[in-house]
């Protein structure tokens, strides 16, 4: 049972502003879950295969974004970080279901993740 302060999203009238921590040449396109920054803030994590060069891993993430969340690709676009592994990214839509399936994106690839921390 998560509060606001624990989930890596803002709502808006017009949709959700999500805080992302972007691995370019991760592999494959995915979200990874939740992580918490040394600073204590939580970030989506996202990996893509495409490289950090003239915007190809921003175009990438804001694909990825799109698809997983059901929206069109002109519904996502970063606020700030173009340049940065830490990002700010607005989603357009119903907030409550965006919300959703973001909660449940993360909670289903931070459980398949899960590992024990010494």
């Amino acid at each position: 049972m998560a509060d606001s302060s624990s989930v890596p999203w803002r709502y808006s009238t017009a949709g959700i502003s999500v805080a992302l921590r972007v691995t370019p040449r991760g592999g494959r396109d995915d979200i990874d879950g939740i992580e918490t920054l040394a600073d204590g803030r939580a970030v989506v994590k996202v990996r893509v295969r495409a490289i950090a060069d003239g915007g190809e891993a921003n175009k990438a993430v804001m694909e990825l974004l799109a698809r997983a969340l059901r929206v069109p690709k002109a519904s996502v676009k970063i606020l700030s970080g173009a340049t940065s592994r830490l990002k700010q990214v607005a989603v357009d839509g119903d907030p409550k279901s965006l919300g959703d399936a973001l909660r449940t994106l993360t909670a289903k690839n931070t459980a398949n993740r899960s590992e024990p921390k010494d």
